[in-house]
């Protein structure tokens, strides 16, 4: 879904659904834009008497007026700038692809602080995820330690070895969780709902990824020894793959699935609920983070490498 600036009808029509009780989620999806969009664009232009579309396009014109840069700044390359942004790209990843030799990420921040990107502020860059508290849930010590996990698996030459872990919503506010996963080698981020955080919750997820894959795209995994992951010999006997548990307080032996975890806390912040999102939500935000080039991929999309990899298994 490419971006375009809202029209005098769009405006006109956004305050006609608000008028009727339409969420944000239903506008969106009438005039097919962004849900982030509309949220900006209703957030921005609302007073005391609610959104005006009439107020909405009066200032777009003065801004659009006054903010327009010279040189570089075309309407194309803003437009495709705002689009990248709008799907949770950063700057960075911007600047060494689709705008790679046209324009650097120093100068996309210019513009964007300076209003040429009138669509965008800094609230919608990404941002970096906080520091976590340290872990309360139980441990078990059964398992085989990383140490013995090899080589090739370490060195990411390999596909088909992932990472495990969980993400909770905040304390007290329900079970709801997800449990996570990423394949070392593509960096490819999945992630499923589960009803809570125990052993068999974690195992249901665990078998329902390694069924959705080919033969081979799932032989091992690495993960922490929280009490999720209880059911491993039980696992392993069942798929025929290996888990790895990695050192306490060592969560750096896991730092794909660490960053993962941090890029969907983007969407899904600490308070959040997780029993409330649905596995649609889920899916498509997933594919925004797959969707984003990588810088140690080469700036490709972990989905493209995983798709590769999953072409060429022998």
């Amino acid at each position: 879904m490419s971006y375009h600036h809202f029209t005098t009808f769009e405006r006109g029509r956004i305050q006609e659904l608000l008028s009727l009780g339409y969420s944000h989620r239903e506008i969106a999806q009438k005039l097919q834009r962004h849900r982030s969009s509309i949220d900006r664009e209703i957030s921005r232009n609302t007073i005391s008497t609610g959104y005006d579309g009439e107020r909405a396009q009066s200032a777009y014109e003065t801004r659009h007026k006054h903010s327009k840069p010279r040189g570089k700044c075309t309407d194309n390359l803003v437009a495709v700038i705002t689009d990248k942004l709008l799907a949770t790209w950063s700057p960075e990843q911007i600047a060494n692809t689709v705008t790679s030799g046209i324009v650097s990420f120093k100068t996309i921040y210019n513009w964007l602080y300076s209003g040429a990107l009138p669509a965008i502020t800094v609230r919608n860059l990404r941002q970096k995820g906080k520091r976590r508290k340290a872990e309360t849930r139980g441990k078990f010590s059964m398992g085989t330690p990383i140490s013995e996990r090899p080589k090739d698996v370490k060195s990411r030459t390999t596909f088909g070895h992932w990472e495990l872990d969980s993400m909770v919503s905040s304390r007290g506010k329900s079970k709801g969780c997800f449990a996570t996963f990423v394949e070392r080698k593509s960096r490819l981020y999945t992630a499923f709902k589960i009803p809570d955080r125990t052993a068999a919750s974690m195992q249901m997820a665990i078998t329902m990824l390694y069924n959705m894959l080919p033969k081979g795209a799932f032989k091992t995994g690495t993960t922490d020894r929280g009490k999720e992951f209880a059911y491993c010999t039980a696992i392993q006997e069942q798929l025929g793959l290996t888990l790895y548990f990695a050192d306490a307080y060592s969560s750096w032996q896991r730092g794909s699935n660490e960053n993962s975890n941090g890029l969907l806390r983007e969407f899904y912040p600490k308070k959040t609920n997780l029993a409330l999102v649905s596995q649609e939500e889920l899916t498509h935000n997933l594919f925004l983070i797959n969707s984003r080039p990588r810088k140690c991929l080469g700036w490709k999309f972990p989905i493209q490498v995983f798709l590769h990899e999953l072409a060429h298994l022998t």
